[in-house]
């Protein structure tokens, strides 16, 4: 008897902690980041890098608005780390500047049009 009070407690705790934890770790929220992306290696390298982030389920470039929408588990990363994880890269994320020797190594194409190295794609 006294082993199956064991159980049914045991189980009982693991309901009331453990399942809440792991439903957050599966629901997701979404942030639109305007960025200084310019062309179509932009939209790549900034895809491509989001989605190896942790908790980044789908990052979408739209090059017309420049806004990269992320679908992300708010368990595991939030808005200000996405917007660190761009600057990383060189680009603007918002009001974040880019980091500034990583956006001294983009590709031409990529710098902003006020910039006199910037050529257009």
């Amino acid at each position: 008897m006294q082993k199956s009070l064991k159980i049914i407690l045991t189980s009982a705790v693991m309901l009331i902690f453990v399942l809440p934890a792991s439903a957050q770790l599966f629901r997701t929220e979404e942030v639109e980041i305007k960025t200084s992306a310019q062309c179509p290696m932009c939209k790549e390298a900034i895809e491509e890098h989001l989605t190896f982030e942790r908790g980044v389920r789908h990052a979408l470039l739209d090059m017309e608005t420049k806004k990269v929408t992320v679908r992300y588990s708010p368990g595991r990363t939030n808005p200000d780390r996405l917007r660190k994880a761009i600057t990383t890269l060189g680009y603007d994320a918002d009001e974040m500047e880019g980091d500034s020797e990583a956006y001294a190594n983009l590709p031409a194409c990529c710098k902003k049009p006020d910039d006199p190295d910037h050529v257009a794609h």
